[in-house]
């Protein structure tokens, strides 16, 4: 089954460098996405923040990046915690958007 997102926006919030119980490099921090879509053949502005996470490699890197920078994420989605279902974005990738 597919879940795949690629998502463009802004870094909103950047927490800090932490470490998991595993000894994982681990780095939260939050997008926003301004777009316009497609939705019944009328355009619409589509605005949301979401939520990321980044693990590993993509932590590390993640840690370049601050508040107001302009990225690209790829990544899936998944529930924060076996409590919590709401989603968070678990980011693979995390490049500057051109320009920036």
């Amino acid at each position: 089954m597919r879940n795949v997102l690629v998502l463009d926006g802004v870094i909103a919030e950047c927490g800090v460098l932490r470490r998991t119980p595993a000894g994982m490099p681990a780095l939260e921090f939050s997008l926003e996405h301004v777009s316009r879509q497609v939705e019944a053949g009328i355009e619409r502005e589509v605005r949301c923040e979401v939520s990321a996470l980044a693990l590993g490699d993509a932590a590390l890197a993640g840690q370049a990046y601050r508040p107001g920078d302009s990225v690209t994420l790829t990544g899936f989605l998944a529930a924060r915690s076996a409590r919590h279902k709401g989603l968070v974005m678990h980011v693979n990738t995390i490049e500057k958007l051109e320009g920036n």
